[in-house]
């Protein structure tokens, strides 16, 4: 199967419980937990459309309406910023029902990534795809994604994004064996999901962004329940790989993990620090944290 095909769809799995957040997460999902200025989904779907991926579909649990609407137009509310005069704050509102076609699947069971993107097989069809998880959001240029789409471009497979991270943190990620092919290119040899230290075959993990192709559905299908009891896309992977080549791109920009209060801070402050509007007040907000208190 070639790969010459365009990549038109991003699949966002949504549709964890964000037990790392609570309570904040006990009735708005994660994923729209506001990071300075709009939720974390809209900084994913924003990238996707700029490394030119219009349409997007979200897997999220049957009860969450919550998450596509954000993106959904809202004539109530377009009315009254008209009518108070509002025009910069209209034009947002309404931007974002124009930035991409934003659909919803179900994954009616947390059964893991590699079920999630099962779940989203029709709505994909028979064609190449990417998948964006949005807890790690990244600041990079060009996009994440669009570095990865032209990595695609010359390979007969997917390709998977990478960073090094510390060795002790390995086992919390999906690791690579690899070979390096190219700047920043690697071909894939082998991946295992969340290995012990000692049996990590490199630093290299995957985060948080994959450029598919159709045939790994099939693969899903077949995929045992591997790690935490769930459906592993590594392992998925790992079986695509007898078959069809894989490689993996390095990725030549920041991640920030907003899926825990720790890296949701991080983003908060990454973020603010690059509107001028925001910076001034962040470093004396800052500043003042580091002043010797006064008494009374």
């Amino acid at each position: 199967m070639s790969t010459n095909a365009t990549v038109r769809t991003v699949l966002v799995p949504a549709a964890g419980l964000g037990t790392r957040m609570l309570p904040a997460t006990k009735a708005i999902p994660k994923e729209l937990l506001t990071l300075v200025d709009r939720p974390i989904i809209q900084y994913g779907v924003e990238e996707a459309v700029q490394a030119g991926i219009r349409r997007v579909v979200l897997v999220t649990n049957p009860g969450n309406t919550l998450t596509a609407s954000h993106f959904s137009p809202a004539p109530e509310l377009e009315a009254e910023l008209l009518a108070r005069g509002k025009p910069e704050l209209l034009a947002a509102v309404r931007a974002l029902t124009g930035l991409a076609a934003v659909t919803t699947v179900h994954q009616p069971e947390p059964l893991g990534l590699g079920h999630a993107v099962l779940c989203g097989r029709d709505a994909v069809g028979d064609a190449p795809f990417a998948v964006l998880l949005p807890d790690d959001i990244i600041d990079a240029e060009p996009p994440a994604l669009r570095q990865m789409l032209d990595v695609f471009a010359g390979c007969d497979g997917p390709v998977l994004l990478v960073e090094r991270v510390p060795r002790d943190a390995v086992d919390r990620y999906g690791i690579i064996a690899a070979e390096p092919v190219g700047d920043g290119v690697f071909r894939v040899t082998d991946l295992v999901e969340k290995p012990a230290v000692a049996d990590a075959p490199s630093d290299l993990a995957i985060i948080g962004r994959y450029v598919l192709t159709p045939d790994i559905f099939d693969t899903l299908e077949s995929t045992e329940r591997g790690a935490g009891g769930e459906i592993q896309l590594t392992d998925g992977l790992r079986q695509l790989l007898r078959i069809r080549p894989i490689h993996a791109c390095a990725l030549n920009g920041t991640r920030l993990d907003a899926g825990n209060r720790g890296g949701f801070l991080k983003a908060t402050v990454h973020f603010a620090a690059k509107q001028p509007a925001l910076a001034a007040d962040l470093r004396d907000a800052l500043d003042s944290l580091t002043q010797p208190a006064t008494g009374g």
